[in-house]
């Protein structure tokens, strides 16, 4: 199990309220540049003409080298008990790599752009986890770990994204609203390099001998595995519906930009909301609640299929697209409260990785594909199609919390 860090330390705290700041900037720049494709898609069509099978293959090719880099980066991390300087060079890598996009004047060169793009990504959320977990309190830890992965990205990739990129697009044209990415993320590596600390105050106060733990142990753990098998599930979902949602909202439903990118803001509202909520839920009601937030996600390419007012349409939207704070259990908060702290930035790349690669990278390859032959609805569809698998693995999943735990009698 993860170390249980309740000792009250208020240097510890400011530290942790500090370096969750700095990683919740760090992790949702991330997003924005990874989300700027799909919104700009409409933008490059004169200079590409991308296909939906295309558009496919860019998301995925993102997820592969993604998925790549999650499981070396934390595999290597646990071996050398080192976070900050892998941080480091993701945030710069990606930053550098993002802008070289509006650089490219073919559809290779933009495949290869955002390979490269994937790569150094990878890297950022198992070592910003691993980070915030050791740094956290344990009645803050789902809370802290939903605010860096779920409301991060919700904040700067869902609300922040489709607003300032379709301006940029629109006044300065796509090429410039790659270009102007690489600024933000060069300011946060620089915040890294002066605030973030190598091992957190609390990680300190609990520092014992820390025994290496092999990778098939690890495999081995119930959760581990349950969680493994959740990953691309939910990428599937995810992943689908930002490659896809904005170009059916303007070529099937005949929407504007401005209403398109308006109606995705919405996702990005409810991304920040459920991003914290859901594991605040979860740090109390205990980690099964993933279930029934899993059960509304399945509903919100559903919605975006049957509803015709763009109002509406938000609005359910709000409501229903709750899967982005689920992310944070499977992929973070179960697994950081199930294995040895040796073997966390390891467990936490490989179950990222699996969900990166099977369903990020496969998952928008066959939606793109199925959304040329059949249409676009194939696509939602099999979104919602991975959330439902989501919903049915989740029961399978041992329960974790620690305050749950203490209700049970099951720990002191």
């Amino acid at each position: 199990m993860a170390p249980v860090l309740t000792r009250d330390d208020p240097a510890a705290d400011r530290y942790e309220n500090r370096l969750l700041a700095i990683l919740f900037l760090a992790f949702g720049f991330v997003f924005f540049d990874r989300q700027a494709l799909a919104f700009l898609a409409p933008y490059m069509d004169d200079d590409f003409g991308l296909s939906n099978a295309q558009l496919g293959v860019l998301s995925g090719v993102l997820a592969l080298t993604w998925a790549l880099a999650g499981m070396c980066a934390g595999g290597l991390s646990d071996r050398l008990g080192r976070r900050k300087p892998i941080l480091l060079a993701a945030v710069v890598l990606f930053s550098l790599f993002s802008s070289a996009s509006g650089l490219m004047t073919g559809f290779l060169g933009l495949l290869a752009a955002r390979a490269l793009m994937g790569a150094a990504e990878g890297a950022v959320l198992p070592m910003a986890q691993a980070l915030m977990v050791e740094a956290s309190r344990e009645s803050r830890r789902g809370l802290n770990m939903g605010l860096l992965q779920g409301s991060s990205a919700g904040l700067l990739g869902g609300i922040v994204a489709p607003v300032a990129v379709v301006w940029l697009a629109d006044t300065f044209g796509w090429r410039t609203a790659f270009y102007v990415t690489i600024v933000p993320g060069l300011v946060i590596a620089a915040v890294i390099a002066k605030y973030v600390r190598e091992h957190a105050p609390r990680a300190r106060a609990a520092a014992g001998p820390v025994a290496r733990v092999p990778v098939r142990e690890v495999l081995r753990l119930r959760n581990v595995v349950i969680c493994m098998l959740v990953a691309p599930c939910y990428l599937t979902w995810f992943v689908t519906m930002i490659t896809f949602t904005p170009r059916y909202l303007t070529d099937e439903k005949g929407w504007g930009p401005g209403t398109m990118s308006a109606v995705m803001t919405c996702l990005g509202v409810a991304w920040v909301l459920w991003g914290f909520a859901t594991p605040a839920v979860s740090d109390r009601i205990g980690r099964a609640s993933l279930i029934g937030f899993t059960a509304l996600a399945a509903c919100c390419p559903l919605a975006v299929v049957h509803v015709d007012d763009p109002v509406l349409l938000g609005a359910l939207m709000i409501l229903t697209y709750t899967g982005l704070g689920c992310f944070t259990l499977f992929m973070a908060t179960i697994p950081a409260e199930t294995v040895p702290r040796a073997a966390l930035a390891t467990a936490l790349g490989v179950i990222m990785g699996v969900g990166e690669l099977a369903g990020g990278f496969l998952g928008p390859l066959v939606a793109g594909r199925a959304s040329d032959i059949w249409g676009l609805d194939a696509a939602m569809f099999i979104a919602a199609g991975g959330a439902a698998l989501v919903v049915a693995l989740s029961f399978g999943l041992r329960e974790t919390a620690p305050a749950v735990l203490r209700r049970r009698g099951e720990v002191a």
